[in-house]
C-alpha cells in the first residue's frame, strides 16, 4: 500500500512540478549529490557521455545511462529549444524499485 501510495505522490509532484531540465557536466563522474529533479548530461572531450538522474519514483537511487556509440545498453538524447531533454527507449529499473518511465521533453511519463 505505501509503494502506491508513494507513486500517486509522486505522480502528482510531476503534474504541476516544471519541467526537468539538462545540467552539463564535464567529465566522466556524476556530480554528488544529483539534483532533485533535472538530468545531468556529462561530456568528456566534447562528446556526450552519459546522462543521470535520480529516480523519478522517490527512492532515491541514482540511475546512470551511457549515451555513447557501440555500448549496450545505449540511450539516445534529444534536447528542445527550451532545454527540456527526451530519452529513448524507456528506462526500465530491473533491480530496487522497478521504476519502468519514459523522459519526454522534460516530463515523467510513467509505463
Amino acid at each position: 500500500m505505501w509503494k502506491w501510495l508513494l507513486r500517486l505522490v509522486v505522480w502528482f509532484i510531476e503534474l504541476f512540478a516544471p519541467d526537468r531540465k539538462i545540467v552539463l557536466r564535464e567529465g566522466d563522474t556524476l556530480p554528488q549529490p544529483l539534483p532533485l529533479r533535472d538530468l545531468v548530461l556529462l561530456k568528456d572531450d566534447g562528446e556526450d557521455w552519459s546522462v543521470g538522474l535520480r529516480c523519478p519514483c522517490g527512492c532515491g537511487d541514482t540511475i546512470e545511462l551511457l549515451l555513447l556509440p557501440g555500448v549496450e545498453p545505449r540511450w539516445d538524447i534529444r534536447i528542445d529549444e527550451r532545454g527540456r531533454p527526451t530519452l529513448s527507449p524507456s528506462v526500465w529499473k530491473s533491480t530496487g524499485c522497478k521504476s519502468h518511465f519514459w523522459v519526454h521533453d522534460g516530463r515523467i511519463v510513467w509505463t
